[in-house]
């Protein structure tokens, strides 16, 4: 599939996606959202992307959310196929077995926070700036994806009101986990993918995989599906092979009773 609507990148083994219409503060169309979800299904087989970063192109929007006029154009059924296909590929963002960082280089409205919170997690910069914008047109969404972000009673705050939440305080609240000058956002967010990506893949996906599946669950239901994930489904490697080489630059085999 060729992209129109997304530019991607490549920096060692960190993919880089950015929305690509910055004349409509890249806005979410529905081909867009296409192209990204089967650009993160392709970085999910290759075994040279380690992480993945999402950004806006420009320099005042990461996304001012869904592309109104064109929902306005939709039939009855072609919304329907629409709305179902925006609420998959949220979920396919949050649980893709790749790290999906956000650099929020400037606004992020509506639907465009619906896909920064379904992401691993954000990177901002003095231009950043959220609004959960659904109640005000009678609607909800991010319910279930703000809440891991912020905790509850800052998400229903923020999820009630529609109001803005300017960088400060979007990092105070946890909703970005680092906030940078916006001429080093992107470097920045590079470095902290490429610290992710250098890890072997299916270490990251598997802590990634118990983190989605378990929160909420009880504290000692956690504790004990971790340690049964180890001797199991999620088996890691072994002394030799985990710690090679630590092992080979010591010049020795460890000890075996």
């Amino acid at each position: 599939m060729s992209f129109e609507m997304i530019k991607t990148d490549q920096v060692d083994r960190v993919a880089i996606v950015t929305l690509n219409r910055p004349e409509v503060l890249n806005a979410l169309s529905y081909q867009l959202v296409r192209e990204l979800d089967e650009f993160v299904t392709q970085a999910e087989q290759d075994d040279s992307i380690g992480a993945i970063i999402i950004t806006g192109a420009g320099e005042r929007a990461f996304s001012a959310g869904a592309d109104i006029h064109e929902n306005r154009e939709f039939s009855d059924e072609e919304r329907a196929v629409v709305t179902a296909a925006r609420a998959e590929y949220t979920w396919h963002l949050a649980t893709s077995s790749k790290p999906v960082i956000g650099a929020v280089n400037g606004l992020c409205y509506g639907g465009g926070t619906v896909m920064a919170t379904s992401l691993d997690f954000l990177m901002g910069c003095e231009k950043s700036s959220f609004r959960f914008l659904a109640v005000n047109y009678g609607q909800l969404n991010a319910t279930w994806s703000l809440p891991t972000m912020v905790g509850w009673p800052k998400a229903k705050e923020l999820l009630y009101s529609g109001r803005e939440v300017f960088a400060d305080e979007a990092y105070h609240i946890g909703l970005i986990n680092h906030l940078v000058p916006s001429g080093e956002l992107m470097d920045r967010t590079i470095e902290v993918a490429a610290g992710i990506a250098k890890n072997r893949a299916d270490g990251v996906a598997n802590i990634k995989s118990l983190l989605i599946e378990h929160t909420g669950e009880a504290l000692e239901t956690q504790y004990m599906t971790e340690i049964e994930g180890r001797k199991g489904r999620f088996k890691g490697l072994t002394v030799e092979d985990g710690f090679k080489d630590f092992l080979s630059r010591k010049g020795r085999k460890p000890k075996v009773s």
